[in-house]
């Protein structure tokens, strides 16, 4: 059974970072496309960033590009999401992904989310 666990989340000021994890199991996060959404209240869930399996190429959205980092570790079987420069409109809750084909989706696995609140 494929299990995506997302921590990390919290509440920080503008211009500050924040680190996400997603701990997997039922599936090894080189062999799948893995990817970070997030969803602010009213609106829909939208596309942050991904790394692409095997060769575990970086994709981000325009939006955060140059101020977030996609990262594995295949040992642990974890992605990270490192966010620096927080800014208001980063406030979300953020899904973590798994796409058995490209990061571009569909995606077949989500895991419960973990809120993120940027206060200015």
């Amino acid at each position: 059974q494929v299990q995506l666990v997302a921590s990390g989340g919290g509440s920080v000021q503008a211009g500050g970072s924040l680190s996400l994890s997603c701990a997997a199991s039922g599936l090894t996060v080189s062999c799948y496309s893995m990817g970070w959404f997030r969803q602010a209240p009213g609106e829909e869930r939208v596309f942050v960033a991904a790394i692409s399996r095997s060769v575990g190429m970086p994709f981000y959205a325009d939006s955060v590009k140059g101020r977030f980092t996609i990262s594995r570790d295949i040992a642990r079987n974890t992605v990270y999401l490192k966010m620096n420069s927080l800014r208001v409109e980063d406030t979300a809750v953020y899904y973590c992904a798994a796409a058995v084909a490209s990061w571009r989706g569909p995606y077949d696995y989500w895991g419960q989310g973990t809120q993120v609140t940027v206060s200015s």
